[in-house]
């Protein structure tokens, strides 16, 4: 147990701090203070000592040094059965601090209302961190609270065990005073490579803050929480749920798939709909309004539909709340939604409802993360997007104009679908994927039985796949791959080229009459 007889108050986060204060006061707790902190505990009728009359020294340099002195740090830092730093610290005179209540200048909120950069600067907390790692690292002696939601848990454990902190207790406050420091150091990293546009330099940090706890991993025994890193992107971190049961870790992560997918597409130019299960794309389309959109990409495969994530790009009106409330669907997402589909939709009491306000910019550069055992990898975003400029025919046959607004529509879904990916598409929707193979062949051979599939749920004699286009996202590296998708009545391919087979691929196109695009970019999803 570690006996609390004084402690230090500096907080940007005023919540709750003046009811802490009080209740620190009324067990007879000392209470030093700096700045702001020290004003809104004093208005409170407060007794508080100004952090100045400690270190007899003012606070200088616009704020940027207040609590960066001897007397602060080595009440903090002394080890209380050291004789030696006792001994230091009566002879300068320096008393102990036993509780540090500290958190830190609003730097993420800077950055998320795009604040300018000397702003973001001067939002950089110094003293604070200085100070939190300080008593962290003497846990043994002191205690350190970083989060407002842990007031009531520290005052009834200190009015409960006769003004004293349990040793658990310090080093769980240490753990997370330690993780906060770093998530925020993280967090102002970040920003800065994005600044510099440096996003993976020699050392690469990692920071979050709790957006949500979730009940469970991808299975029930694991678990999960969400984080915000900070970067303020518009997506799921910012959307609003105006319906529905909370959010899985499996929905997060396909929702976000979701709308990573129909935000490729400009609203402007076209609605679109993305229809997501298990991080693929069951179906994508575009379409002359959203709900032509949306009955285009059901269409698609219809069966995987169910209980899937439909994303849309743009507001999701009466028509389409109509069509979408016809099957079970887990999650809908959209930039923003009309009254009257709350209504139609307000029915369905677990879906979840998610409102964006924008959509993800598909050529924002970003880094991705991935665990591995040791360590973890790190890349820049996918972030290239292809357009006619970029493309090369090899072939003899040149594409139609449909055939090209096809084929750029394909390689973009293809871009979202696990690899071996292999879109087929026709006027704007997809009509087969194959997804997630271990050879290119059977990803295409699954994306023509999808596409044989999805015609006989609407009774069509022939496959949906007849006279479409086909996306992969890497070469063929035998011509077999581009056989398959030929057989299934594709009439033209597109793909990255690069193949020390290209000449055999290129040739069996021209034998089968197909138009072929090489992109010169791959794709890769894994």
């Amino acid at each position: 147990m570690t006996a609390i007889k004084r402690a230090l108050i500096s907080v940007s986060d005023k919540k709750g701090i003046v009811k802490f204060a009080g209740a620190l006061i009324d067990a007879g707790i000392e209470i030093i203070s700096t700045g702001g902190t020290f004003s809104e505990l004093k208005n409170a009728n407060i007794d508080v000592q100004d952090v100045s009359s400690v270190t007899s020294f003012p606070e200088i340099l616009d704020g940027r040094v207040k609590t960066l002195h001897p007397k602060i740090h080595g009440g903090l830092l002394n080890i209380r059965s050291n004789k030696d730093h006792q001994k230091t610290i009566n002879e300068q005179k320096i008393e102990n601090i036993d509780l540090l209540v500290v958190n830190l200048y609003p730097f993420e909120k800077k950055i998320e209302s795009d604040s300018d950069y000397k702003t973001c600067i001067e939002n950089i907390d110094i003293g604070g961190p200085a100070m939190i790692r300080a008593a962290a690292k003497n846990h043994e002696s002191v205690g350190v609270i970083v989060d407002p939601d842990d007031y009531d848990e520290i005052i009834n454990e200190i009015n409960n065990n006769n003004l004293s902190l349990k040793k658990d207790t310090l080093k769980r406050l240490a753990l997370k005073a330690f993780a906060r420091t770093a998530a925020y150091d993280s967090i102002i990293s970040n920003w800065l490579s994005d600044e510099l546009s440096i996003p993976l330099d020699k050392y690469r940090s990692i920071g979050g803050i709790e957006h949500q706890n979730l009940r469970y991993g991808e299975n029930p025994h694991q678990k999960a929480k969400f984080y915000n890193d900070g970067s303020n992107v518009c997506g799921l971190i910012t959307a609003d749920q105006i319906q529905g049961k909370e959010l899985s870790y499996n929905n997060i992560n396909d929702t976000n798939a979701a709308f990573e997918l129909v935000s490729e597409f400009d609203p402007n130019l076209e609605p679109a709909v993305a229809i997501i299960k298990h991080a693929n794309p069951c179906g994508v389309a575009i379409g002359n309004s959203l709900k032509s959109a949306y009955q285009k990409a059901l269409r698609c495969d219809s069966v995987s539909a169910f209980g899937g994530i439909i994303a849309l790009n743009k507001e999701l009106d009466s028509e389409t709340a109509k069509e979408i409330s016809e099957i079970f669907t887990e999650v809908i997402i959209a930039p923003s939604i009309s009254d009257e589909s709350k209504n139609i939709l307000s029915k369905k009491k677990n879906l979840r409802i998610l409102v964006t306000g924008g959509l993800a910019d598909p050529e924002k550069s970003g880094v991705m993360i991935k665990s591995v055992v040791g360590g973890f990898l790190a890349q820049t975003k996918d972030n290239i997007i292809i357009d006619k400029e970029n493309l090369k025919v090899v072939t003899e046959r040149q594409p139609s104009e449909q055939e090209l607004n096809d084929l750029l529509f394909a390689f973009k879904v293809a871009k979202h679908v696990k690899s071996n990916a292999i879109v087929y598409a026709k006027d704007g929707s997809t009509v087969g994927i194959g997804a997630g193979q271990m050879n290119r062949l059977d990803s295409s051979r699954i994306a023509a039985r999808k596409s044989d599939d999805a015609a006989k749920m609407i009774d069509l004699e022939e496959p949906l796949a007849i006279g479409s286009v086909v996306a992969s996202d890497a070469f063929f590296p035998f011509a077999d791959g581009l056989m398959a998708a030929a057989d299934a009545g594709v009439t033209a391919i597109i793909q990255p080229g690069g193949s020390i087979r290209d000449d055999e691929v290129i040739e069996a196109a021209n034998n089968a009459d197909l138009a072929m695009l090489f992109t010169g970019i791959r794709h890769f999803n894994h």
